[in-house]
This record gives structure tokens, C-alpha cells and sequence, in this order.
């Protein structure tokens, strides 16, 4: 291998190195913002998390370590029903609201876990807003 070449392999290495995926992306996102927020027993996290298929809900007390309640579009009663993503979002949001309702929780810090806040995560964040959650 000539000496050109092997330069030219060793910026195509450096190159790949500086590119980073989404998902390290999104990772740094979320730890930037939560270094921000907490919840606490009177005012949990609404923590959200989205796949490409479901999509994951949790009201999380980080004083203590616990969640106290969640909800995905997994569970039994939303997952009977054939709808498009956007509507099983806005079917959790509304789900955990109600189970916020049960639990005492009437305020929320809300935590879009380094998603972009649009479709989805809005539309969750809207229906949980509906249902009464305050955030």
C-alpha cells in the first residue's frame, strides 16, 4: 500500500469516527435534559419513551427511586383496538392521565426522554393535557 493510500484510509477512519448515529444522538439529548429535571412524590417525571412500533409511558418519583404508575400501547385494553401510531399516542396519553388521576398526581414535570417534541410525543403530551394532567 502506497503512502497516499494509507492516508487516504486514515481519514476515511477518522471521518466514520465523527459520525455518530441517531441513537447516540438522541442519547446525549436526553442526558442534557435530565440534568435539568427531576420529579419528585408530589410531581413525578412523565417519562416517554418511543420505539418505531409502541410507545412507553412512566410517572417516575426520582427522590425515591420508583415508578408509580406507567402505560404503553402494549397493555391489554389499547391493544385490541387497529389504529395508526399518532392514535395509540393520544390513547396512552390519555390512559395515564387517568391512571395519574387514580394514583393522586394531578401535576407532571414532562420529560420527552430526547425525542423531537412533534407527532407522537405531541400527541401524547396534548391528550395527557385533555384528560387533566398539568405540565
Amino acid at each position: 500500500m502506497s503512502m497516499l493510500e494509507r492516508k487516504q484510509v486514515k481519514q476515511l477512519q477518522l471521518k466514520k469516527n465523527k459520525m455518530k448515529s441517531k441513537k447516540e444522538i438522541r442519547i446525549k439529548k436526553r442526558y442534557s435534559i435530565r440534568k435539568k429535571i427531576s420529579g419528585t412524590a408530589d410531581r413525578p417525571r412523565l417519562a416517554v419513551f418511543r420505539s418505531n412500533k409502541e410507545i412507553y409511558v412512566q410517572l417516575i418519583d426520582d427522590l425515591n427511586g420508583h415508578t408509580i404508575s406507567s402505560a404503553s400501547s402494549r397493555d391489554k385494553e389499547l391493544k385490541s383496538s387497529k389504529s395508526t401510531k399518532t392514535e395509540q399516542a393520544q390513547s396512552v396519553g390519555k390512559l395515564i392521565a387517568e391512571n395519574a388521576k387514580k394514583v393522586g398526581v394531578s401535576s407532571v414535570i414532562f420529560d420527552r426522554g430526547g425525542f423531537v417534541y412533534h407527532g407522537r410525543i405531541k400527541a401524547l403530551a396534548d391528550a395527557a393535557r385533555e384528560s387533566g394532567l398539568k405540565f
